[in-house]
């Protein structure tokens, strides 16, 4: 229905249905605006259904006994997060041993958990404390868009890290010249373009159709099932479509390293020496490790049908794969990762000598 001017009538169909904000409205024969009432009309489609111009994240709104001890736990944790990224990122950057392809791929993972963080984590952490849990549609679309685009751009990233263990354990003495910097340079481009573009094409499917089947968001950010039920139009294809090219992405990710690491396994039990044995498998040990944890939380998560029947269920996972999973991957390359430990161990040296 169109919103007439302040005074205006508003015809004779007792049947419409108005929507005012903040005061009351009566619809009917003859009843017409009082002028100085402050209104505001929602978009509405011509059958009188109302748009959803913003969503509310429901969160954690249903433990609000819980709301302090999860912001300060959630916030210790990613402060940890945030610190375990920078340390690595700071010690590939200014220790020349580490001046590898591989060491170089592990601090743009670093910096891409970073990134993955700020899109979910701040927000999160702010309706935590604020009685406000809305978000605007535009705002939505864009956190789904660099969420969605950094998550893949990690699957890709961590099948070029183990496509680059694969050269330097089975073509050890073409390693430096297949996997010079500017291939690496380019493979890299590779990897954020293709994720961006999957997540350019999945938010765009999401987003083309208006809303309005509510404003509750079952989520603590805008994630792919709960955005989408709230769609006007019928979900059901466009479900199929993010569904199967969510396969796409996981699963071609996921065999292409398995692929990368039946060709290594198959090399290093050919290696004479046991010690030459435990020392290729212990490059690839912290890479095993996040891609394990990486595409098993995305699976649970992607690749069920069923995703988004249980909200609650959805969310304690989210926050495995938001906050967990970001930790322990600075955690692993750590403590499992002999260079990476000694590295830190140079630094912090370097550091105690400058500060004496």
């Amino acid at each position: 229905m169109p919103a007439g001017p302040a005074g205006a009538s508003l015809g004779n169909d007792s049947s419409q249905e108005c929507y005012v904000v903040p005061s009351p409205l009566h619809c009917g024969g003859g009843i017409g605006l009082v002028p100085e009432l402050s209104t505001y009309w929602f978009p509405q489609q011509e059958n009188g259904t109302r748009l959803v111009t913003e969503f509310l994240l429901v969160g954690f709104s249903s433990l609000p006994h819980l709301k302090t001890t999860l912001f300060t736990l959630f916030f210790l944790t990613y402060l940890v997060t945030l610190g375990g990224n920078v340390t690595i990122v700071t010690i590939i950057h200014t220790d020349r041993l580490l001046h590898t392809p591989m060491y170089r791929f592990l601090a743009v993972l670093s910096l891409s958990e970073t990134c993955y963080t700020l899109v979910t984590i701040p927000n999160m952490l702010a309706h935590l404390l604020m009685e406000s849990q809305a978000i605007s549609i535009p705002g939505c679309r864009a956190q789904m868009f660099f969420f969605l685009g950094l998550g893949c751009s990690q699957c890709f990233l961590l099948t070029l890290m183990g496509y680059d263990r694969y050269v330097a354990i089975c073509h050890p003495l073409c390693y430096s010249m297949i996997m010079r910097p500017t291939v690496c340079l380019c493979l890299g481009t590779l990897v954020f373009c293709s994720g961006f573009l999957v997540a350019l094409i999945e938010t765009s499917m999401i987003f083309s159709s208006p809303f309005c089947h509510g404003d509750r968001v079952e989520h603590f950010f805008c994630d792919i099932t709960p955005v989408l039920k709230l769609s006007c139009a019928k979900s059901t294809h466009k479900a199929l479509g993010i569904f199967f090219l969510s396969i796409l992405v996981v699963l071609i990710s996921f065999v292409l390293i398995l692929l990368s690491y039946a060709f290594i396994v198959a090399a290093i039990v050919r290696i004479p020496s046991a010690v030459g044995r435990c020392k290729a498998f212990s490059t690839c040990a912290a890479h095993v490790t996040v891609v394990v944890v990486h595409f098993g939380c995305a699976s649970i998560v992607y690749l069920r049908p069923e995703s988004g029947a249980n909200p609650d269920q959805d969310r304690l996972v989210a926050v495995f794969y938001t906050v967990v999973t970001p930790l322990l991957n600075p955690v692993v390359y750590t403590l499992r990762n002999k260079e990476v430990r000694v590295a830190l161990r140079r630094s912090l040296a370097r550091s105690r000598g400058v500060f004496k």
